[in-house]
């Protein structure tokens, strides 16, 4: 589920990660992790959805469910910006033995994740987490960037019909000028900005005819210049919820369509207006 990278689209000015933007993000992510465990403790709401019941009937409906974690999205830290975005989906008539699988293979996210991923390879997998790689380039920034890099997931199976994951981007370095002579990859923490670090929890419930997906996708950014900093703010808002939103539904689409899928046969038609501006 690392392919929920929220872009932003600010000045691409030369903007170097700082150990004090490092700092805070680490503290971030730790309560972003806290929140997760909380949910784990018996008799707490696995998923974020249960505390809702219009928004599992919604779930129910076809739609996907996108906001912002807290009411300060992006959030300010020094030198950079936090993009905090949860997103659900349910998927009727499949099975965890359906989902896990397909989550997991990773040397096919370039199919189900195209286009902005262009390539992906598994690097290992094992029973309770993997490491993967992804290039992913985004076409909303006139710039020809595209990001190599690597990834950790830790995958908890807590019964038979719930299991989590936590991902973290572990290398992240901007491919410069990408498909032209002049292609270069910078180091890491150099470059536009336009991701520094990337965190994600995502949990998944089997229930009532089909499977949950709640996704939380973090990152970090640079921060956006205050001159351009009114006109650009939508727009970053704007391009998190889809991000978040494209990666559920091309999840959805890519468990409905596989080879012998129960759920092929009954394939509902995508809602491309089927997201809600709340979570509560």
């Amino acid at each position: 589920m690392a392919t929920a990278i929220l872009w932003m689209s600010a000045s691409l000015i030369a903007a170097d990660l700082k150990p004090a933007t490092i700092e805070q993000w680490e503290e971030y992510v730790k309560a972003v992790d806290a929140r997760n465990q909380e949910r784990l403790v018996p008799g707490a709401s696995f998923l974020a959805s249960d505390e809702n019941s219009e928004q599992i009937a919604r779930l129910q409906s076809g739609e996907i469910i996108v906001a912002p974690v807290g009411n300060h999205v992006p959030m300010k830290v020094s030198s950079g910006l936090i993009h905090d975005w949860a997103g659900a989906v349910f998927i009727p008539s499949t099975t965890l033995r359906e989902v896990l699988p397909l989550v997991r293979d990773y040397d096919r996210y370039k199919d189900y994740y195209e286009p902005n991923v262009i390539e992906s390879r598994a690097i290992a997998t094992t029973d309770s987490g993997d490491e993967f790689s992804l290039v992913i380039i985004n076409k909303s920034v006139l710039a020809k960037t595209a990001l190599d890099s690597d990834y950790r997931s830790r995958c908890v199976r807590l019964d038979e019909h719930r299991w989590y994951s936590i991902s973290d981007a572990t290398r992240i370095q901007e491919i410069a000028d990408y498909g032209t002579p002049s292609e270069h990859t910078l180091p890491e923490s150099q470059g536009t900005g336009l991701i520094w670090r990337l965190h994600s929890v995502t949990r998944f419930e089997e229930r009532d005819g089909g499977v949950y997906i709640e996704l939380e996708a973090v990152a970090l950014s640079r921060d956006i210049p205050a001159a351009v900093r009114w006109f650009v703010d939508p727009i970053v808002r704007r391009v998190s919820r889809s991000s978040v939103t494209t990666s559920l539904r091309q999840t959805e689409n890519a468990i409905r369509l596989q080879p012998g899928s129960i759920t092929t046969s009954n394939h509902r038609p995508v809602k491309p207006s089927g997201v809600i501006r709340t979570w509560r």
